[in-house]
């Protein structure tokens, strides 16, 4: 069963809890689609009444900030030792070179490194933990971690519903077209924001490893 045939068939708290959860735990380090929940709920609010926008993106907002929070406590006490276990359980997520890259990108950003992580897939999930093992000051941490967590949840809720809304019309006469260009145009919206967050970060991974000349 596709998540949103799904989703229309639990109450609206049951879906308020489950996106909060979802992007909870992805936050925390584990990886779970919580995009792809998050777009399919929000879509849902906007053909459905009794599922309010303004909820369902407070309690996504939440869940991030909650599961970053945690995985961050989680990396600080279990340090290296911890991505290690990680690299060993989720290699596809957490292998060397993936460590390494984020690694790299909070070098070079610091605190900002949790913030624009929140808008690519990778980072989003290191965020947390990796925040932790570097030991980055906490008030630095917290900072970016709800200034991202509202504006990744809020943001994609508010751009997703408006999406919905708009495509009504073509929701009532053709159900199924309908739904796929009000998730196409969703989707194609955070792709755009997403691929100007990795283009800076390869052009800083790029600056970082090009060698510096020699004096002469």
């Amino acid at each position: 069963m596709h998540v949103q045939d799904w989703l229309e068939t639990v109450p609206a708290v049951s879906i308020y809890a489950l996106v909060g959860l979802v992007i909870g735990l992805e936050s925390l380090g584990i990886p779970l689609p919580g995009e792809i929940v998050l777009v399919s709920a929000a879509l849902l609010s906007s053909q459905h009444e009794g599922i309010n926008p303004f909820i369902l993106g407070a309690c996504a907002s939440i869940g991030a900030i909650v599961g970053d929070s945690i995985g961050y406590a989680i990396g600080r006490k279990g340090g290296r030792p911890l991505l290690a276990w990680l690299g060993a359980k989720f290699p596809r997520h957490f292998s060397e070179g993936h460590v390494a890259t984020a690694e790299r990108s909070f070098q070079k950003w610091g605190m900002w490194a949790v913030f624009f992580g929140r808008f690519i897939a990778l980072l989003r999930i290191f965020a947390g933990p990796l925040a932790g093992v570097l030991r980055m000051p906490y008030w630095k941490f917290l900072i970016a971690n709800v200034l991202g967590g509202i504006i990744w949840a809020g943001g994609t809720t508010a751009v997703i519903y408006y999406v919905g809304v708009v495509a009504e019309s073509w929701l009532k006469r053709f159900s199924w077209l309908g739904l796929v260009a009000a998730v196409l145009v969703g989707l194609a919206s955070m792709l755009v924001v997403r691929r100007k967050a990795k283009q800076t970060a390869t052009e800083h991974a790029t600056a970082e490893t090009e060698p510096v000349p020699a004096a002469e």
